[in-house]
């Protein structure tokens, strides 16, 4: 976390090599290495292959007496504490305290007695040009990455009913990908000959995908799992309407025809009828625009630090 750095902390990054078992021995080597210079050990935590390194490093970390604080990234991490509870109270319980980025994932490991505080992700509001929208055209931008999990087919599948009312809507699809869903995609696309009506942009630097989305006009999550979506608070920062899945955190991050329009786990035609609830109503855009804006800019690092400076120089 860089923006620990700007508080005075020094913080060391271990390993970014891309093969598992060289990051897991770069990791322990670090550890190992640095163990006595070192007062606080995070341990970003994810809910899939990545758990293993939480599970690893959080026992090296016990072993060597070194507080750790697990940060809690996966938005699936509750099925994770079914699945798996004799290792989730080892890392968890163990841990000096446990960082949730949603107040989702903080009332899952509350309600198991695990301690935890809520930490939100962050993000410097001055890098994101507010854009107020009010009048729409059918422009939806995706900008997630092209994982099974975000479902970004449904995306596709959304487009392709909106098109029946719509015929000049547009998609645009921002993102890695992760497992081979791209390729999914892509051909899913073909198969629907929409090849024209789609942009699939790869990866984007922040400020690239930024200037695009002043193109766009509705930001659309697809999502099956999910925590805290970074993307979403951009999207809002930007001033682009939400529709999104209501799923994992996301109810606990975006409120219903207040900052966004929520519908149903994979339900494309609810989501089309969302959109089209937009384009019809500059004053519900308007709404949704300028109190998205207003909740983005809670996330903003100035607001954020305050909890990160309490929680290293206060916690007991």
């Amino acid at each position: 976390m860089p923006q620990l750095e700007s508080l005075g902390y020094q913080v060391r990054g271990i390993s970014d090599k891309q093969n598992q078992i060289m990051r897991l021995i770069d990791m322990l080597t670090g550890i190992i290495r640095y163990s006595r210079k070192t007062d606080f050990v995070l341990i970003d935590t994810y809910s899939y292959k990545g758990f293993i390194y939480a599970a690893v490093i959080s026992r090296v970390c016990w072993f060597l007496k070194l507080p750790y604080i697990p940060i809690l990234r996966g938005g699936n991490l509750p099925v994770r504490l079914e699945k798996s509870p004799n290792e989730c109270r080892r890392i968890f319980s163990r841990s000096y305290i446990n960082v949730a980025p949603s107040y989702y994932l903080l009332s899952e490991f509350e309600k198991r007695d695990f301690s935890a505080c809520f930490i939100p992700n962050n993000i410097d509001i001055s890098q994101y040009p507010f854009k107020k929208r009010s009048a729409l055209a059918p422009r939806l931008l995706y900008a997630r990455s092209f994982d099974a999990i975000y479902n970004p087919q449904m995306a596709i599948e959304v487009l392709k009913l909106l098109l029946v009312t719509y015929p000049d809507a547009k998609l645009c699809m921002v993102g890695p990908d992760k497992d081979g869903t791209l390729a999914e995609c892509r051909q899913l696309a073909q198969t629907y000959e929409l090849e024209d009506k789609i942009e699939f942009t790869g990866i984007l630097s922040k400020k690239e995908w930024h200037k695009r989305s002043e193109k766009y006009d509705i930001f659309i999550n697809t999502t099956n799992i999910d925590n805290t979506p970074v993307s979403v608070i951009e999207a809002m920062a930007l001033g682009l309407p939400v529709v999104s899945t209501n799923v994992g955190g996301i109810p606990y991050l975006l409120e219903n025809q207040k900052d966004a329009l929520l519908v149903k786990r994979q339900d494309v035609s609810e989501m089309v009828a969302a959109i089209e609830k937009l384009l019809d109503s500059e004053e519900l855009v308007l709404k949704l625009s300028l109190n998205g804006r207003k909740k983005a800019e809670s996330f903003d690092w100035h607001n954020v630090k305050i909890k990160w400076q309490y929680l290293l120089t206060n916690h007991d």
